[in-house]
């Protein structure tokens, strides 16, 4: 972050300062104590099971200078009515600040699916070009993105943001934060449907990264979702397109998909003309055609901020895995391969990961899907699990395991669809998962974990992309 006194965090939060106002923050801005370094801003968040301001005196003690709090305390502060709130408003006054200063250029992303990992590819293409601050993880709500906000500073050219949005008005709160230069929209899909009451909801809620724009700003749509590229309407200024169709601006042709399940196309970027389309082959290696969309993402927005399409196309064929549990591919030392996507999961990307997994299986190796709860679905819970089932049957996956009574559904499909005998498995829980598979794993097998956080099934991937004796190897994923 730029450095501040505690007068100038004061005047930014329009809060009242019980410190020395030269104090100065010259450090990052943290929530945890335990990231404390000399010079921090330590912002004390309430919390449900704890309560930021009971570790202020061990921030201080670990060299922050100010806190940032809701009440009085012994230790320099600043005093606000909501501390969650008061850290947007710093946020906001820092982006200000350094867009005065300098030539920072923000891009943001949001969608039902892809967001961590197009945020992860927009780093790698944009980090050539100049210092780039991207978020941790899916640092995407109220607090995650003001955190990655105020990581920027005098030398940061461009700060990719990520997104998240679980109800109407969540978006225009962020981007009210951090107007964009470029807003990159994904899909509407059927995420947090329980939440938003309906996909027209969702689709309500997404576009608000559209209306968000700062002045002059572009908006980076997804031609081959007819709800995202509606989108268009509400721009207020420049539209660019991405997508598999004629259509698009920025598109993928001679798209093939290699037995790892990696994709590789042509990138065709529109000219004037016909004969001025610009073209560079990618071949990724993400696991998933579905990484298409996050790739075309990801390099129309990095085209929009002076990327040439060379660069782009190469910066896209060397890109990795940064984030966690998304698609994430480990072979095992003893033959087999897991494919972790344990992060979060809603009907469009366990349909997405299914087809992954049927392609890696092919023919001669087992398919093996552990699957288990996507929460926040509303009334279309049951019926979502279902299909999902359904789809495993139609696949051929080999093996199919429902965790936990939430998932329950899934196996029902499944049953429905004529899975029969051992085909299709029930356990209660991640620790019947793991015993389960234990017994029943086997040289050759490709296995897919999948499920919501709060399922808990990442734990499960952990373990199984664990049980190698090193010479096994993490390749990419989402």
């Amino acid at each position: 972050m730029i450095q501040l006194t505690a007068a100038e965090v004061a005047a930014a939060t329009g809060g009242r300062l019980s410190a020395d106002p030269e104090v100065r923050v010259d450090g990052p801005v943290v929530v945890d104590s335990r990231r404390v370094v000399p010079g921090a801003l330590f912002v004390a968040l309430p919390g449900e099971r704890v309560d930021g301001h009971d570790y202020a005196a061990t921030a201080v003690g670990a060299g922050a200078t100010l806190v940032l709090a809701a009440r009085e305390l012994d230790e320099p502060c600043v005093v606000v009515e909501d501390v969650q709130a008061a850290l947007g408003e710093l946020a906001r006054h820092v982006l200000a600040t350094l867009r005065e200063r300098g030539d920072l250029r923000v891009v943001a992303v949001t969608g039902s699916v892809g967001k961590t990992t197009t945020k992860d590819l927009l780093g790698q293409l944009l980090r050539a070009q100049g210092p780039t601050v991207v978020p941790q993880g899916s640092f995407n709500n109220e607090i995650g993105l003001p955190l990655t906000v105020l990581e920027a500073d005098d030398t940061t050219r461009f700060l990719v943001l990520e997104m998240g949005a679980s109800g109407i008005g969540h978006l225009t709160y962020l981007t009210r934060i951090a107007p964009p230069d470029v807003s990159v929209v994904l899909t509407v899909g059927s995420a947090h449907l329980g939440e938003f009451g309906g996909i027209e909801g969702v689709a309500r809620a997404k576009s608000e990264i559209v209306t968000g724009l700062a002045p002059g700003g572009t908006a980076v749509l997804n031609a081959d979702d007819l709800r995202v590229v509606a989108m268009a309407d509400l721009a207020p200024g420049e539209v660019v397109t991405f997508g598999t169709i004629p259509s698009a601006d920025v598109r993928a042709e001679d798209l093939g998909i290699d037995r790892a399940g990696r994709a590789s196309f042509t990138l065709r970027v529109r000219g004037r003309g016909a004969a001025d389309a610009s073209r560079a082959p990618v071949t990724l290696a993400l696991v998933g055609e579905h990484h298409v969309t996050n790739a075309l993402a990801a390099a129309t927005a990095a085209l929009r901020l002076g990327v040439d399409v060379a660069d782009v196309a190469a910066r896209l064929s060397d890109a990795r895995a940064v984030s966690p549990h998304r698609m994430q591919v480990t072979d095992r030392a003893d033959g087999v391969t897991v494919i972790d996507d344990s992060y979060n999961a809603n009907p469009d990307s366990m349909r997405a990961a299914l087809k992954a997994l049927a392609v890696v299986a092919g023919r001669d190796r087992r398919s093996v899907a552990v699957l288990g709860e996507m929460l926040e679905l509303g009334d279309d819970a049951r019926r979502a699990h279902e299909e999902i089932g359904r789809l495993a049957v139609r696949l051929n996956i080999k093996l199919l395991v429902a965790v936990g009574e939430g998932a329950a559904g899934i196996q029902d499909g499944a049953v429905q669809e004529g899975s029969w005998g051992d085909e299709t498995r029930f356990v209660p829980d991640v620790a019947a998962a793991a015993a389960l598979l234990r017994e029943e794993l086997r040289e050759g097998d490709v296995v897919l974990v999948k499920a919501s956080n709060g399922s808990g099934l990442w734990r499960l991937g952990d373990e199984l992309a664990g049980a190698t004796d090193g010479s096994g190897s993490r390749g990419a994923g989402a």
